[in-house]
């Protein structure tokens, strides 16, 4: 961004009071996203002409992304009307998973197909498999509208792990609903483990996986193995690696860190 003239400013910052308050209570905050949605939006109610829209976690960003799942739909149909056994993704906030999933949720819901759906989250920050399902804010300061979804508390203090779009408190409420409903079941991984398998994708298909995307690749494995029957598994290669390089050479040292909250204070949400 910085080569095309953008200035890039990382998120704790000091040019807005709630970044400002984060570093002077934690000098060494890795940062989140949902700190820097709050930055973002103090930024923008402090400028008249400027706009900011939520990402990841709200409706219409989902609906937006499910081009995908659509066209992988009729991939699979000019493949020979193949049809996923399970459809799995990485999550963090949701839309790269339901962007994908979305269209074959629609498939089992109206017409009863018989289809598995995984959501894979990092055990650093795991809101699915460890969070409480209630109204929790989109951003760490609090400023956004209450979402009904799944979270670890937007005052968890996410740790540093390398798939940086997986480092979200909470996630889409849609999707929540579907996890809350057992349409959507949900997994997690250390980073570690999901290096390996990002390692082992590359070493096989020749594409070095983002750490993200490496998180899905892992179950693929995981459940390809317990399987006994042919099945068609359908996963969403989300990015490649090419900017991730450092958290490979991190994990071929072994240098690598693995995070996993053993307490999760969540005693200041609302319980539903």
């Amino acid at each position: 961004m910085e080569t095309y003239g953008a200035e890039v400013i990382p998120s704790p910052s000091k040019i807005t009071k709630f970044g400002r308050s984060i570093i002077e209570k934690d000098p060494e905050n890795p940062g989140s996203l949902g700190i820097a949605i709050s930055e973002a939006i103090e930024d923008v109610l402090n400028d008249e002409k400027a706009r900011y829209s939520l990402g990841s976690v709200l409706n219409h960003v989902l609906l937006h992304q499910t081009i995908i799942g659509l066209e992988a739909k009729q991939q699979l149909n000019e493949l020979g009307e193949e049809y996923p056994d399970c459809v799995i993704g990485c999550v963090g906030g949701g839309s790269n998973y339901a962007g994908l999933a979305y269209p074959f949720v629609y498939e089992k819901l109206k017409n009863n197909v018989d289809i598995q759906f995984i959501a894979v989250e990092p055990k650093a920050c795991p809101s699915l498999t460890k969070g409480i399902y209630t109204y929790d804010f989109g951003d760490t300061a609090g400023i956004t509208p209450l979402l009904m979804m799944y979270t670890v508390g937007h005052k968890f203090r996410v740790p540093p792990i390398h798939a940086g779009g997986l480092r979200y408190h909470g996630d889409a409420p849609t999707l929540c609903l579907l996890v809350n409903e057992k349409i959507v079941s949900a997994l997690a991984y250390h980073q570690t483990e999901v290096f390996e398998a990002g390692r082992m994708f590359a070493n096989l298909e020749g594409i070095v996986p983002a750490p993200e995307s490496a998180h899905a690749i892992k179950a693929v494995i995981d459940i390809a193995k317990s399987l006994k029957d042919e099945k068609v598994i359908l996963f969403n290669l989300s990015g490649h690696g090419l900017l991730d390089l450092q958290g490979y050479s991190e994990y071929l040292e072994g240098k690598l860190k693995d995070y996993e909250p053993e307490i999760i204070d969540l005693s200041y949400l609302p319980k539903i």
